[in-house]
Parts: C-alpha cells; structure tokens; sequence
C-alpha cells in the first residue's frame, strides 16, 4: 500500500486551513501525515516542507495561530480580481495552453514586486527545516521562459527553501525564483493542485484549499486527475473547505491575518470528517 497526501496551493490562509485541517483529521484518528509521498504546489509545498521536518501536528498548527510562533509574512493587499483581468490581458493571444503558461511567465518577469532575497526571506523564515527530508517530497513549479513544469525533490540538487520558494511565486504578487540560472514561478500555473503527480500511489488523499478552482487553463483539471488516479486503482479522496473554512480564509487569501481564523476553521472541519478508508 502506497500512500499519497496531495496539498493544493491557496496562499497563507491555505497553508493555515490544510495544516489545520490535517491536525484534526489527527485529532479524529486519521492522521494523513505519514504519506509515503507528498506533492505540494505553492501553499501546499510549504505545508510538505513543513511535514518533512517532523515537527508534531500541534507544534505546527500554534505556528499557524500564536502570534509569537506565526512567521514574519509580507502584507498583500491584493485585489484579486484585477490581478485577474491584468494576468488575462497577458495571456491573450496565447495559442494553447503551453504557450499560457509562458506568457504568465512573462508577465511574473516583468512585475513590479518584492526583490527575491526578501521573499525568499519569507519562505526561510516558514520552514522549521532547510533540508529535505528522506520521505519522498515532490514540490512543484513552472519555468517562466519556457512554461514547462518542473516537479523538484530531494533528486534535484536544489536547497529546499528554493524549491518552496519557487513553487510559491505568485505571478504579478511575487517575484520569480532564481534557480540554476533559470527563473521558475508558482506551480499553481500548471494546476492549483497537481494531483496527477500521485500517480502509482495506491490511496490518495487530495486537499485543496481552492478547491477544483483553476486560476490558470489546465491539462488536468482536479476532477480529470481524480478520474485517471481512479481508473488506475487507486482510492482517491478529495476534501475542500466547507462553508465555515471558506468564511474564515475570506477574500484575500494573502493576508496574514487569515491565519488563525483559517487553521481553526480548518481543525473543526477535519475533526468532522470520516475518510472512505477510516474504520
């Protein structure tokens, strides 16, 4: 049996909600934690970052809702849908969805944000561990110049805080990540959760914080990537904030005043939840 924890992007308020929601899946005895392999795509490879360095659940849930253990975070006032129209505009005359991505990769290089260093900063400041762990973690990108995806790991020869860092740029919000001379932008422009990467796994818990919600055209919309995992054997289960968690991660999924209110939220959702293959 081979175990999947898929964790979908969804800004600071998602990583508040899935670490939350994952600590009371705990409290309810289903702790989903122990995965033999975890893909995380910008929210979301935070939060397998963050499990990787094997930190008990509470330890990283009081750093979701105490003040003092919360990490320094850049404020986002980030109307949501004018980032929208303007990511659009960028994206018009693409020819498929290839082509989308480089052109969002365009317009993440020509954005006026945060220098590199201070956003990097940030992502250090999230992880209790800068080394990757011995569990299999796929942390997952996409390389503005040619909007191709890049899946990092422990295989890939790049520091962990720059893999996170990568997969967390926001085009438009944060700046495009420095790797090996390439520059990489959030994975959440290939898919706001990229679950087809836990193919081979033989159970597969999908959460994801926007839920089938893709910002950007996608090959593998949620519900396609569920089917495929399916067809292939695999036990899929697939958990989205209820209406409580979507009240509390708000309109602006950047702010980090969301934190608290979200990983609550979170924790009460996963305490109610029975997974198809709990007994």
């Amino acid at each position: 049996m081979t175990e999947a924890l898929v964790l979908g992007g969804g800004g600071v308020a998602g990583i508040a909600w899935l670490t939350g929601l994952l600590t009371g899946l705990a409290d309810a005895g289903q702790d989903a934690t122990g995965a033999d392999v975890i893909v995380g795509t910008s929210a979301g490879s935070t939060v397998a970052a963050q499990l990787g360095a094997g930190l008990p659940l509470e330890e990283l849930y009081a750093r979701q809702t105490e003040p003092a253990l919360q990490s320094a975070e850049i404020m986002v006032d980030v109307d949501l849908a004018t980032l929208g129209e303007r990511i659009g505009g960028a994206l018009q005359g693409a020819a498929g969805i290839a082509d989308m991505r480089r052109a969002a990769g365009g317009f993440a290089l020509g954005a006026p944000t945060v220098a590199e260093e201070v956003r990097r900063a940030v992502i250090e400041s999230r992880l209790p561990s800068h080394t990757w762990p011995d569990r299999a973690l796929k942390i997952v990108a996409v390389e503005a110049a040619t909007g191709e995806p890049r899946v990092f790991d422990n295989a890939s020869d790049v520091s962990l805080v720059d893999a996170v860092t990568a997969s967390c740029a926001v085009p438009g919000v944060w700046p495009p990540a420095t790797i090996g001379g390439l520059r990489y932008i959030d994975g959440g422009v290939r898919s706001t959760v990229n679950a087809d990467y836990a193919a081979g796994a033989s159970r597969v818990l999908v959460l994801a914080p926007m839920g089938s919600t893709d910002l950007f055209p996608t090959e593998v919309p949620l519900e396609q990537a569920v089917r495929k995992l399916r067809a292939d054997g695999a036990e899929v289960a697939v958990v989205e904030p209820d209406e409580e968690s979507l009240a509390a991660i708000g309109t602006n999924a950047l702010d980090p005043s969301t934190r608290r209110p979200a990983a609550e939220a979170g924790r009460a959702q996963g305490r109610g939840l029975r997974l198809p293959w709990s007994r």
